[in-house]
């Protein structure tokens, strides 16, 4: 794990990964309300993603966007990771952090419905994980309903619904139509779209 802006040394540390392409006002509101259950949250962006490829922004134009963003708030910070599954994350966590962090992943409705829905190999992958991090799950265009069992290690986080249709997808689409686009990306993400010249389709 390489690190775009200071460790820290949090007891209870929030993970929220994520391909932030680009950053969001969402990304930012989901951290921050993050920030009631756990000392810091560290945005995490995988150098290669276990289900897609890297399209749009580069890898170095992502880690910008997302220090800039990190740098908002004194208790967020930033880092790159070799791993792209939340598995592998947390114990690149683990190594950073020590063995005694408390870790929590922060993800939306949709993530929380892959990771615990996957076909993985073993019956038991998912309680295994819930075992090394629990998650905490913000309500986007509805509220996550966990499997009974998993209940114990699977909390709901309330966001307005103001944010339900703020996507990295929505900003490019407006980028790349020539639509106003700043009010859903943090201020200080959009000097640097605006240098991304044609990056997403069009100038910013």
């Amino acid at each position: 794990m390489v690190f775009l802006t200071g460790q820290g040394q949090p007891q209870r540390l929030g993970v929220l990964p994520g391909s932030f392409n680009p950053p969001t006002r969402a990304h930012l509101a989901l951290a921050e309300a993050a920030l009631a259950e756990v000392d810091q949250v560290v945005l995490v962006l995988p150098r290669a993603f276990p289900h897609k490829n890297y399209e749009g922004a580069s890898l170095p134009q992502r880690a910008k966007m997302l220090q800039a963003l990190a740098e908002t708030n004194p208790r967020l910070s930033a880092a790159l990771s070799a791993g792209g599954l939340f598995i592998e994350i947390a114990r690149e966590c683990r190594a950073v952090y020590g063995p005694d962090v408390q870790l929590t992943f922060v993800c939306g409705r949709d993530a929380a419905e892959r990771i615990i829905g996957w076909k993985y190999d073993s019956p038991h992958a998912v309680s295994q994980m819930l075992g090394v991090f629990r998650l905490l799950v913000a309500c986007r265009l509805g509220a996550y309903q966990p499997p009974a069992p998993l209940r114990s290690q699977i909390r709901g986080l309330e966001l307005p619904a103001d944010y339900d249709t703020v996507s990295a997808s929505e900003v490019r689409r407006r980028i790349s139509e020539g639509e106003p686009w700043e009010h859903l990306v943090p201020e200080s993400i959009i000097p640097i779209l605006n240098e991304m010249s044609g990056v997403y389709g069009r100038s910013a």
